[in-house]
C-alpha cells in the first residue's frame, strides 16, 4: 500500500544538473543520477490513485504507481521487472520523453506539482543496469518463422526484440553505419550517451536478433529479394524528411542547413568517426529556427562547439510558464513555457517572428536574417501569418540552422518496390492489422504516425510485432498497447 500522506510531506524535486560552465566543455550527460533519498521520497509522492489518469497520459500503458510504489520499499528488482513488462527500453524514454505521464498526474491538477515520474523511471533502469539485472532473456525454441525490421529506431527495436523473445528469428536492417536510429546519430550525447543503446544491443543480440548495418534497403537489398528471405517485413524507417522553407528568398545561401544536416555530423565526431564536422558553429552567429527538442538539440550543440552567439527564433508567442485552464485543461498535454537544459546554457529565445529573407553578404553566404514580428491565426485549418507594420529588423547570422520539423517518411525506391505510397501527411497508412497495402509488409513507429515521441516509437512497434506475431501464426499473444485506429490523422 502507498504512503497516503507522501505527497503531503515531500514536495516535487530533481536533482541538479551538472554546472552550466563545466558541463559545455563535454559532450557528457546533463543530469547525473539521482541519490537514493531523493528518488525515494519522489517516488513515494505516487499516491496509487483509484483512477490513474498517467496510465492513459503514456502510451505504453506504463504500470507507474505499481513502480513508484516498488522504489519506495526499496524493491528494485521488482520495479524493473514492472517497468519491463511494458517498456522495452527505459533508459531511452527515462531520458528523452517530455513525460506526457507527469501531465496527466491527479498531482498536477490546479497548478499542483506532478510526480517526478520520468525520473523513478530513468533510476529504476540506472540501479538496474549497476545490480545486473539487465541480461539476455531465454527464448522460446525457433519457430521457423524469419522477419526483417527495416530501420533500427526505437520502433524498430522495440518490434525486434519482442518478436525475437517469441521465438521468431529476426534481422534488423540499418543504412547507416551503426544501430539505433535516430537516437545514434540525431540526438547529441548530451541528452543520451550511446553506451545505452550499445549496452542494450548487446543484450538483443545474445537473444538472437541479427544486426545489418550499411545497408539501404530498395537500393543495396532489393524489396524483392527482401521478401523472399522472409516471412513478414516490418517498416520502421522514420520520419526524416525535414522540413524546409525553399521559398524564402535567400535559402539558397550557403551557411543556411537543415538541422539534421547540423547534428548528424556533429555526433559523428563525438563518436571519433570523423576529425571535424562540416558545419561547425564555432565562432559564428548562429539562428535558429523552431522551438522544439530538435532546435533545442542544435541549441546545446552550437554552444559546445562555441558559438560567438545564438538566437532562436519561433512562429509563436511565448507560452504561459503554467497551464491554462481554460485552454488546456487537466489532464490534457498543455501548451506552456518548456526551457530545455541547453537553454539555460545561452542564448536568446526571440517569440512571435517569422524570417522574411536570409540576406546575402555578397558573395553567397548568409550574413543576417531579416525578421517581422506576426501573428498567427487558424482559418479552416490553415495557417495565416499576419505581419507586424514597422516590426522588420536584422539579425546577424553566419549560421542558420532549419528546426522546423519533419514532412514525414523520406521517398525512397523501396516503397515503390513494395507499392506502398506515402499519405498527404508523409506517412504510411497501416490497417487494423498494422500491415500496409502490400500483405505481409506491416509499419509502426513515425513512418506511420509521423514525427512523434519515443513512446509512440515504441508502443507502436510493440503493436506492430504482436500483429506480425497473430500473422505468422505464433502461439499465444504479445502486448499489443496501441492500435492505429488510435493514430491521430494531424502531426
Amino acid at each position: 500500500m502507498p504512503d497516503p500522506q507522501g505527497f503531503l510531506r515531500y514536495g516535487r524535486r530533481l536533482p541538479s544538473r551538472r554546472p552550466v560552465p563545466v558541463r559545455i566543455q563535454d559532450w557528457r550527460e546533463v543530469y547525473p543520477s539521482a541519490g537514493d533519498e531523493l528518488i525515494r521520497e519522489q517516488a513515494t509522492r505516487c499516491m496509487d490513485c483509484g483512477i490513474p489518469f498517467c496510465h492513459d497520459g503514456c502510451p505504453l500503458g506504463n504500470r507507474i504507481p505499481d513502480w513508484n510504489d516498488l522504489v519506495r520499499t526499496d524493491s528494485w528488482a521488482s520495479a524493473i521487472e514492472s517497468l519491463h513488462a511494458t517498456n522495452n527500453f527505459p533508459e531511452f524514454t527515462g531520458r528523452l520523453c517530455p513525460a506526457p505521464c507527469e501531465a496527466a498526474c491527479v498531482l498536477g491538477i490546479a497548478g499542483g506539482e506532478p510526480v517526478a515520474i520520468k525520473q523513478v523511471e530513468v533510476e529504476i533502469i540506472n540501479r538496474a543496469v549497476e545490480r545486473g539485472y539487465v541480461t539476455p532473456q531465454a527464448v522460446p525454441p525457433p519457430s521457423g518463422k524469419r522477419v526483417a525490421v527495416v530501420g533500427s529506431g526505437p520502433a524498430g527495436l522495440a518490434a525486434a526484440q519482442q518478436l525475437a523473445r517469441a521465438g521468431h528469428q529476426v534481422t534488423v536492417y540499418e543504412r547507416d553505419d551503426a544501430i539505433g536510429g535516430l537516437m545514434r546519430y540525431g540526438i547529441p550525447d548530451f541528452k543520451l550517451e550511446k553506451e545505452h543503446i550499445d549496452r542494450r544491443l548487446a543484450q538483443m543480440a545474445a537473444e538472437g536478433v541479427e544486426f545489418r548495418t550499411s545497408v539501404n534497403v530498395g537500393v543495396d537489398v532489393t524489396a524483392e529479394a527482401l521478401r523472399a528471405e522472409h516471412d513478414a517485413v516490418l517498416l520502421a524507417c522514420g520520419a526524416l524528411a525535414g522540413r524546409d522553407t525553399p521559398d524564402t528568398p535567400g535559402r539558397q545561401l550557403r551557411g543556411v542547413h537543415l538541422a539534421m544536416d547540423h547534428l548528424v555530423p556533429a555526433n559523428r565526431v563525438v563518436a571519433g568517426l570523423a576529425a571535424s564536422t562540416p558545419i561547425d558553429a564555432k565562432g559564428k552567429h548562429v539562428v535558429i529556427i523552431g522551438g522544439g527538442d530538435t532546435a533545442a538539440d542544435c541549441l546545446g550543440v552550437a554552444h559546445r562547439q562555441g558559438a560567438a552567439g545564438i538566437n532562436q527564433l519561433d512562429l509563436y508567442p511565448q507560452p504561459p510558464d503554467a497551464r491554462d485552464e481554460a485552454r488546456d485543461p487537466w489532464p490534457t498535454w498543455p501548451w506552456i513555457l518548456r526551457n530545455y537544459p541547453a537553454h539555460e546554457e545561452g542564448g536568446e529565445r526571440v517569440f512571435a517572428v517569422a524570417v522574411q529573407e536570409f540576406v546575402d553578404d555578397g558573395a553567397g553566404n548568409v550574413r543576417a536574417v531579416r525578421i517581422a514580428e506576426v501573428t498567427v491565426e487558424k482559418v479552416n485549418g490553415q495557417r495565416i501569418l499576419t505581419y507586424v507594420p514597422g516590426s522588420e529588423r536584422e539579425l546577424p547570422a553566419d549560421l542558420v540552422l532549419l528546426a522546423i520539423g519533419f514532412e514525414g517518411t523520406e521517398e525512397q525506391p523501396l516503397l515503390d518496390q513494395l507499392g506502398v505510397r506515402r499519405n498527404r501527411r508523409g506517412a504510411i497508412d497501416a490497417r487494423p492489422d498494422w500491415q500496409t497495402d502490400a500483405d505481409g509488409v506491416f509499419v509502426a513507429g513515425d513512418m506511420h504516425r509521423g514525427a512523434s515521441l519515443i513512446v509512440w516509437a515504441i508502443a507502436e512497434g510493440r503493436a506492430a510485432a504482436a500483429a506480425i506475431h497473430s500473422y505468422l501464426g505464433g502461439e499465444g499473444s504479445l502486448p499489443a498497447p496501441v492500435t492505429p485506429a488510435a493514430v491521430p490523422l494531424s502531426v
